[in-house]
């Protein structure tokens, strides 16, 4: 499957995998957000456009265009060209200089950086069906309040990956009672049993506990009762680095 990611000039904002780091998660203690599997991969999930140059916002939280100012820090001169305030209401847009094309099927869901919070602003999430449009779209993100941000250089301010088409459509979501799947039913008492007395140990700060720090089951691909999961677990995500085939016949 390619993700086809047409150059609209010369000078489109910068294309890459998403980073699997975050520099909160490196500040924790022993950096331990990144046993949360989960959030690890979501990090990597996809591929980033950065900032231009280094971008400040400042809103004054009024309505119009007017009423926000963007300008570089850095002396770069073409900050209009890639961020501007165009639908005002303390919103900037982005234009990522990218026009991307999926295959027949598949969309592209765009956002900011997953699990990458910003004082003052956040993303605006779309869903673009990419395998027909001709035209490019742009990126969004909503100031929260009146006052002055900032993006670093490179820093991402849309990140891209794409989705089935219709996936959420053609999904029926049952509730059910635990006790209607009793082979699930067990694992799941079993991981509560094991996760329990993992934490009583825990708090009594038992030596090997202290020292196991945090289980590993989900990490490791295995269930409770320390058998493999299926085939397909991952544990480690780096999307692929684009290829210039600009100039190429």
């Amino acid at each position: 499957m390619k993700l086809e990611c047409f150059a609209l000039d010369d000078d489109p904002l910068p294309l890459a995998p998403a980073a699997s780091t975050r520099d909160w998660m490196d500040r924790m203690p022993d950096r331990h957000a990144y046993r949360c599997l989960p959030l690890a991969i979501a990090n990597a999930h996809g591929w980033t456009t950065g900032s231009p140059c280094d971008l400040e916002i400042v809103w004054d939280g009024g309505p119009r265009a007017a009423s926000m100012r963007i300008s570089a820090l850095d002396g770069y001169r073409d900050v209009g060209k890639h961020a501007v305030s165009h639908f005002a209401h303390g919103i900037v847009t982005f234009n990522l200089g990218w026009l991307f094309r999926t295959p027949p099927g598949w969309n592209l869901l765009a956002t900011g950086p997953l699990n990458q919070p910003k004082d003052g602003i956040a993303p605006l999430a779309g869903i673009v069906e990419t395998s027909w449009l001709p035209y490019p779209f742009t990126m969004n993100w909503q100031m929260t309040r009146p006052g002055r941000v900032t993006f670093d250089k490179g820093e991402p301010v849309c990140m891209v990956f794409p989705v089935p088409a219709g996936s959420v459509e053609s999904v029926a979501p049952e509730i059910r009672a635990l006790d209607d799947d009793p082979a699930l039913r067990d694992q799941a008492l079993a991981w509560k049993a094991r996760r329990d007395d993992f934490m009583r140990r825990f708090g009594q700060s038992d030596p090997a506990t202290l020292a196991e720090a945090w289980q590993k089951y989900y990490f490791l691909g295995k269930l409770p009762d320390g058998s493999d999961a299926p085939a397909g677990h991952t544990n480690k995500l780096r999307a692929a680095e684009p290829v210039d085939r600009r100039g190429s016949r």
